[in-house]
């Protein structure tokens, strides 16, 4: 399936398919935010990402909003301050072919309604492998400087910034409130030269310049980090009390003016010739160029653009990053091995014999799924895409970044006689339950749910992660010790919230065990007491229900507002699940039918039939479950996965003995106090002529609304384009505001 380009693709492969990579990045964002353990490159998770977004443009009505690339860098650690960013540090889409550029420049030019002959200038820049720092100046006078860490609350290390030479205390000049972003890094000399006297000293030596630059940023001691030598290029800002330029290359030559190393490789483009040109310029430079670069970041110049363009809820639209082609290296696949995730997912792992690629040895690699190993099915059919793997087979492998690498060829000339296929389990190998690969997904599942230890420890381990609950002192080591315990075992989240009146009452305390004592039993216990106040969408988050990620639970979180409100629309959708998935399957089957006779598929009359048009889906239930579905980005993939989860009745005796713990406070949705609309909900529908579908949706939620795809009682405003149907037919039957695109902008003042 991944090797169908996604305009051939049928609607019911790309159902799979999204199954399919939905599952992939949400492996990916686990391992490497979760467990700082990443599985996959750089390059493969935004290529899945893309392609991701390329399918839900084709089938907007497949769209399944449960990727993990909607979340930024990772946590900040233990030992620092936090730090709240004034504006959220995001990361950056990736071009990897000259094609992906174009396609950038087009898809900026259809955003803003500009054509193909419209002028439109691009910076070009160098992309650092660095750690990215944001500098806060008030005054002229630095006053903090924090890491990215999750976008939003990065680590403070003002006192180790302050030992670099590259950044001023002190600026002459600057708008009184002044954040300077840029990337703390290390040059190849002195990183050989640090790596020199590490092993002088009998310290510890770093694989590589960026992990060297890091570790030296985010040191506890700052005297440590001055012996090192840092350096640092600035490119680009946060919160400014006034503009720094009118362009993007104006601002950076502004803060070269301030006294900020700027890259001299920074050019201005016109266009995507230009654009590659320079790549290439970069390219050729690279070996000679003293410090690690990855890629090339194209940046629209002009900031008014910027500023229409947005941000999307990750990445800016206006920004890209060119990556550099992946290193390549061969070594022996020794053995391949299956771990078993929360999901259930039993994904494959090559252990390599250790080989150095991009200056960094790796020893593992991710080989995804039963059919990128398999070279034939059961009926020794070809498998489209499938590699044949094999143990003790030479595999080619590469890496972009500091990630385990991906096995990219097989050399079948040196395959050992001996070699058999590898047999793909059919029973979990943690608990011995039937693993299950239903249709259309490339993945095989244990079905062993709660009694499987590999799933139980996996979610208790996400339940604590940074994102969820975050219980400083309740690690993975930690979860995994705890798990195993037979005095103080923790088995479920409820578990932990009973764990300080448990060791009370027992003869065996906690402080008097290895690794532990009365301080740090204490700290526990108070972390713990601290997370029973907690937010509605971090606990959304937290129970790793399939394909609630971190921006699924927030838009519930606003939609909802409170826990009790969300447990009750779940409860009363209920009813309708079964109607609804028969529903889709008579869908499913309609439409191949069609396709196979070459006729129309009758879609919504099929559905009807079941769905709107059967008296015994009761009208609360469905009322329920079109509220669900309707609130922007949820959809009926996610729909059917919590309104599943929370019905098990296994599964929500352990929701229900967490919550009885739990003081869960409401979420409200963003608001603009003075916008018209704020905490309205808006629909779209129709063609809108002034401006795109995605500017409408961003301006709305930029203003406080709150933007659905299905109109309902709870439908303030329908905005009708030309050619709007049965949407504004609906709203006007319920009697909702129906305005067209004009009336909107007046009313939002934008008219």
């Amino acid at each position: 399936m991944a090797e169908i380009a996604v305009e051939a693709l049928s609607a019911e492969q790309a159902t799979a398919e999204l199954a399919r990579l939905a599952h992939l990045l949400a492996r990916a964002n686990e391992a490497y935010h979760g467990q700082d353990a990443p599985e996959i490159s750089d390059a493969d998770y935004d290529r899945l990402k893309k392609r991701n977004a390329a399918i839900e443009d084709r089938f907007p009505e497949l769209k399944r909003d449960d990727s993990p690339s909607e979340q930024v860098g990772a946590a900040p650690a233990d030992g620092f301050a936090k730090v709240t960013h004034a504006v959220r540090m995001l990361s950056l889409g990736n071009a990897f072919e000259d094609a992906d550029v174009a396609e950038f420049d087009n898809r900026i030019r259809r955003y803003l309604n500009l054509s193909d002959d419209a002028p439109l200038a691009y910076t070009a820049e160098p992309k650092i492998d660095g750690l990215s720092l944001s500098l806060r100046y008030e005054g002229g006078q630095l006053v903090a400087a924090a890491t990215r860490g999750d976008g939003t609350v990065g680590e403070n290390v003002t006192a180790n910034a302050r030992t670099i030479a590259d950044i001023p205390e002190t600026l002459i000049g600057a708008p009184g409130v002044l954040e300077v972003r840029g990337e703390v890094y290390m040059s190849h000399a002195d990183f050989e030269a640090l790596n020199a006297r590490q092993t002088e000293r009998g310290g510890k030596t770093f694989a590589n310049p960026r992990n060297a630059a890091a570790g030296s940023l985010r040191q506890l001691d700052s005297a440590i980090t001055a012996s090192r030598p840092l350096r640092f290029f600035a490119y680009a800002w946060g919160e400014v009390s006034a503009p720094l330029a009118r362009t993007q290359s104006g601002a950076i030559q502004r803060l070269a003016q301030l006294g900020f190393q700027t890259n001299p490789l920074t050019a201005l483009c016109d266009g995507p010739r230009d654009m590659l040109a320079h790549y290439r310029k970069i390219e050729a430079q690279r070996a000679t160029l003293g410090y690690d670069i990855d890629g090339v970041v194209y940046k629209v110049d002009d900031l008014a653009l910027q500023g229409r363009l947005g941000f999307r809820s990750t990445t800016p639209r206006w920004a890209i990053a060119h990556k550099f082609p992946a290193e390549l290296a061969w070594t022996r696949l020794e053995k391949i091995e299956i771990q078993v995730g929360r999901t259930g997912a039993l994904s494959p792992v090559a252990r390599l014999a250790p080989v150095t690629v991009g200056g960094v040895v790796v020893s593992n690699a991710t080989l995804h799924n039963e059919d990128y190993i398999a070279g034939r099915d059961a009926k020794g059919q070809p498998i489209r895409g499938g590699k044949d793997i094999r143990e003790g087979d030479w595999v080619q492998v590469y890496r972009a970044g500091d990630v385990i690498p991906k096995v990219a060829d097989v050399d079948l000339s040196k395959r050992p006689d001996d070699a058999q296929p590898f047999a793909f389990p059919s029973v979990c190998p943690e608990c011995g339950s039937e693993a299950v690969r239903e249709d259309g997904d490339a993945v095989r599942r244990c079905s062993g749910g709660l009694i499987c230890p590999a799933q139980a420890v996996e979610k208790l381990k996400h339940f604590v992660s940074r994102a969820a609950f975050d219980i400083e002192g309740l690690g993975a080591k930690q979860v995994e010790q705890f798990y195993a315990d037979e005095v103080l075992p923790i088995r479920e989240p409820a578990d932990i919230f009973t764990l300080r009146d448990r060791d009370a009452a027992n003869l065996s305390k906690l402080k008097n065990r290895d690794g532990w004592g009365e301080k740090s039993a204490n700290n526990l216990f108070a972390a713990i007491d601290d997370r029973r106040r907690i937010d509605l969408n971090r606990i959304i988050f937290s129970l790793g229900i399939r394909h609630a990620g971190e921006v699924v639970a927030m838009d519930l979180a606003r939609h909802y507002g409170t826990w009790e409100a969300l447990t009750t629309a779940l409860d009363r959708a209920h009813p309708a699940l079964e109607r609804y998935l028969a529903a889709e399957q008579a869908v499913t089957r309609e439409r191949a039918a069609a396709e196979a006779e070459g006729r129309r598929a009758r879609i919504s009359e099929t559905r009807n039939k079941i769905w709107q048009d059967d008296p015994a889906v009761p009208v609360a239930a469905r009322a329920a479950w079109d509220d669900l579905v309707g609130v922007d980005g949820i959809g009926a993939t996610v729909a059917v996965a919590l309104v599943t989860a929370f019905a098990q009745g296994a599964e929500r005796a352990s929701i229900d003995r967490l919550v009885a713990h739990l003081d869960i406070q409401p979420v409200a949705a963003p608001t603009d106090a003075g916008s018209p609309v704020a905490g309205k909900t808006v629909v779209f529908t129709g063609t809108l002529e002034l401006m795109t579908r995605a500017e409408a949706k961003a301006r709305a939620e930029a203003l406080g609304a709150k933007v659905s795809g299905s109109v309902s009682g709870k439908t303030d405003i329908v905005v009708a384009g030309p050619g709007a149907g049965s949407k504004e037919q609906k709203a006007r039957e319920l009697g909702v505001q129906v305005l067209d695109e004009a009336g909107w902008l007046a009313l939002i003042g934008q008219g």
